[in-house]
């Protein structure tokens, strides 16, 4: 069961749906709490674009979720691959754990973290002396089932970043000291912004994540004076501001569920897949991460839409963003705008467009 009501939080968060002119990064972060199995997403661009506003309003928006009650891991009640051993363990038992409601959780990385407030830490004195496993969960068992939010990505150690992707690729973290090993679910939905004059992500690095936005300072003077005009409401009244848009945000939050729900019985033809595969072909896109993300956010894309079949939009609505950041080869090239994954996706597509 899923809670959806949008209930008043202590300190008030922009509204999701007033977020006006970035609509791809929005798309972005639907598509990826629709689907955690994308990969995350990395939003790079201008300061001051509302890329901190944008996570934290999606965040506050979504449906709560069911966890285990007290356990440190958002442990899923029934997916034994989303619930920590201990859990498990009783389950198998026979003992049915208590349920609560949850709002999904928003885990911010600081930049001068360390591994062990990332990944946990095992008490080895309490090891050795009373024989208990003692682990001090850190910051990716606190947003497992959730959001981690790092800013400034490209100025994290590339240790760290390697870290983060390995967890969310594979859903666990495992800690081990002086033979004594912990793991534990770490299913995240990995958000990394940044300014690229800031300095760029390696290309290994970029290519693990995900779907790759652009985010651009809105150039059109009506739109910047009604996106002002909005922020400026909403810090004079923020409950009014919220009341303004509950509907919309209900409407968005209600869109999600039922495309969560759907995304297992949606289907993509054999000859669309082909298709993908060589548009990464003809733009020389090493691995096949490429392949399997578009196939993927396609998918999610059609949920999104309340469809089960995916059709050729929906592949164009996504390719970009999930092609884009893995054309470099070179770490002092600049990430393609767009253009050449849309003019190869035109032409390999031509004869079904």
């Amino acid at each position: 069961m899923t809670s959806n009501t949008i209930k008043t939080t202590a300190r008030p968060i922009f509204p999701f749906t007033a977020i006006v002119g970035q609509e791809e990064m929005k798309l972005a972060l639907a598509l990826n709490v629709i689907d955690p199995k994308i990969g995350g997403v990395i939003i790079m661009g201008d300061r001051g674009t509302g890329k901190s506003t944008t996570i934290r309003a999606i965040t506050d928006i979504l449906p709560e979720i069911e966890v285990v009650e007290d356990d440190p891991f958002n442990s899923h009640p029934n997916d034994f691959e989303l619930m920590s051993d201990d859990v498990r363990a009783k389950i198998e038992q026979g003992l049915k754990p208590k349920i609560v409601l949850k709002k999904v959780m928003m885990v911010d990385l600081p930049l001068g973290a360390t591994e062990d407030r990332v990944c946990g830490t095992i008490d080895i004195e309490k090891a050795l002396t009373e024989g208990i496993k003692a682990f001090e969960p850190g910051l990716l068992a606190k947003a497992n089932r959730g959001i981690l939010y790092v800013d400034e990505v490209n100025l994290l150690d590339d240790h760290l970043v390697d870290i983060l992707l390995d967890s969310a690729a594979s859903g666990w973290n495992t800690v081990e000291r002086e033979g004594i090993s912990i793991r534990h679910p770490a299913r995240f939905v990995l958000v990394g912004s940044g300014n690229p004059e800031e300095g760029e992500l390696r290309p290994q690095l970029l290519d693990r994540f995900g779907m790759h936005s652009e985010i651009r300072t809105v150039k059109n003077p009506e739109l910047r004076v009604q996106i002002v005009e909005q922020r400026s409401d909403f810090d004079k009244n923020p409950q009014e501001s919220l009341a303004k848009y509950q509907t919309l945000q209900e409407e968005f939050r209600n869109k999600i569920i039922k495309a969560q729900e759907l995304l297992p019985q949606t289907t993509i033809d054999y000859k669309l897949r082909v298709k993908i595969s060589q548009v990464c072909s003809e733009l020389d896109v090493d691995g096949l991460r490429g392949d399997i993300v578009t196939n993927r956010a396609s998918r999610a894309y059609a949920a999104y839409e309340g469809r089960t079949q995916v059709t050729v939009n929906d592949i164009k609505s996504v390719i970009t963003m999930c092609l884009r950041h893995r054309l470099r080869k070179d770490p002092l090239e600049t990430i393609d705008s767009g253009d050449k994954v849309q003019k190869t996706f035109e032409k390999i597509f031509s004869d079904i467009v």
